[in-house]
């Protein structure tokens, strides 16, 4: 039990390690983005998706009272 644990927290921190050194020179591809205007693209794409999600949780709940009610 103790093994797996040491192992899960091995992996974890070798994730860490590998991440450091990408953040250190920074996220080249949100410039590029930037530069070309395509961010707004990205922004919205998200937006939508987030919007769409949090009306189908609503859409659900208003269903699932109904059924509650019933």
């Amino acid at each position: 039990m103790k093994n797996k644990i040491l192992l899960i927290v091995a992996f974890l921190l070798s994730f860490l390690v590998s991440n450091a050194q990408e953040i250190a020179t920074g996220p080249s591809m949100a410039d590029t983005f930037r530069s070309e205007g395509k961010i707004y693209v990205v922004i919205s794409v998200l937006s939508i998706i987030f919007v769409c999600i949090i009306a189908y949780l609503i859409y659900i709940d208003v269903k699932l009272k109904k059924l509650e009610n019933k």
